[in-house]
């Protein structure tokens, strides 16, 4: 286990050359793995898990999802089968389905929890919230968990490429005395980068308050009110779109990413330095409070509830896609479309 220093925080991490993929091959060698839902995280992280060799099947309804693993090459009857024989044939049952759809399926998971089982999530939500899920597992089975930190399609792009994704990992209970390997092995089998420890009410509320936050809800109000700005004082479609997300998605995220925000400020103009200098105070003193509302809103179980009760609408999903609609055919993401055409690699 490596230790890492983040400012004088010590933290530790698992890294593959120190739980390597033979050691995680030999801990899960007796191990039949149920990756139960093909929806997000699914196909990443069983293709990743079969073509790393390990013993594992599917479990889906019929529908789409379900064609989807057949074209993937899951066999109907050998690998790919109704989520409850899936449960009932698995000792490590991997519940990869939404949130909702964990609710309505618990009570078919549930009864194939025999003892020595693991149960093993890639989001705490269930769990952590399981006073509104109902998602109560046994006390005689191992609960644990490897998050990855992006999405599936991430997960099997950066595997196939010989990359891995960073995870978080954790566990809720060690029946067997063989949790943590277990937790390790399916770590370094879905194709993680390296690994970090967390408990399941700190990935919850983390996760949670990034999606709602500079991952996604923030960043999108961020973008928009400059976008709006810019246009609102006459500056053209292409221009306000280009000066707010074009240079920053395809110029200045690549390089912070790679050496940081510090390199960035150093690499700069002295105007462009200048400024961020200036207008990061404002811009942090005005949004953390927001941030720090969230984040009550999130730890509090609100924002759980939200979702539980959003989700479980049966017309959740129409009024989604009309969201979503009203999203992409926003001027801003429209003016997006066309310059997105315009990049080099388009041409």
């Amino acid at each position: 286990m490596a230790k890492l220093n983040f400012g004088g925080v010590e933290e530790t991490v698992i890294t593959r050359e120190e739980f390597p993929l033979e050691k995680a091959l030999d801990v899960l060698k007796d191990e039949t793995i149920a990756v139960i839902g093909y929806g997000v995280q699914g196909p990443g992280q069983s293709l990743n898990l079969r073509d790393n060799g390990f013993n594992v099947i599917v479990g889906q309804r019929a529908g789409k999802t379900y064609e989807k693993a057949v074209a993937d090459g899951w066999v109907p009857g050998e690998t790919l089968f109704s989520i409850e024989e899936a449960c009932q044939k698995a000792s490590i049952i991997m519940c990869l389905l939404s949130d909702a759809a964990v609710m309505s399926v618990w009570p078919s998971i549930k009864q194939y929890l025999t003892p020595g089982k693991a149960l093993y999530f890639s989001h705490g939500f269930a769990i952590t919230w399981n006073d509104r899920t109902g998602v109560v597992p046994p006390a005689d089975v191992d609960v644990i968990m490897v998050a990855p930190k992006g999405s599936g399609t991430s997960l099997r792009t950066m595997f196939l490429e010989g990359r891995g994704l960073n995870s978080s990992y954790a566990i809720y209970q060690d029946v067997t005395g063989k949790a943590m390997d277990r937790t390790l092995a399916l770590g370094i089998g879905i194709g993680s980068g390296y690994m970090f420890e967390t408990t399941f009410i700190r990935e919850a509320t983390s996760d949670l308050t990034g999606e709602r936050g500079s991952l996604m809800g923030a960043i999108q109000g961020l973008l928009l009110a400059q976008y709006e700005v810019l246009r609102e004082n006459g500056h053209t479609p292409s221009e306000a779109f280009n000066e707010t997300v074009e240079e920053l998605t395809q110029s200045l995220m690549p390089l912070f990413a790679k050496n940081g925000m510090d390199w960035m400020y150093a690499n700069c103009s002295t105007t462009a330095q200048r400024g961020a200098l200036d207008w990061m105070g404002p811009f942090h003193d005005a949004i953390k409070p927001v941030v720090q509302k969230l984040y009550e809103s999130v730890k509090s179980g609100n924002e759980a509830q939200i979702s539980i009760d959003s989700n479980s609408k049966p017309d959740y999903r129409v009024g989604l896609e009309a969201e979503l609609k009203a999203l992409r055919e926003s001027e801003m993401w429209q003016a997006g479309a066309v310059v997105r055409q315009l990049r080099p690699e388009n041409n």
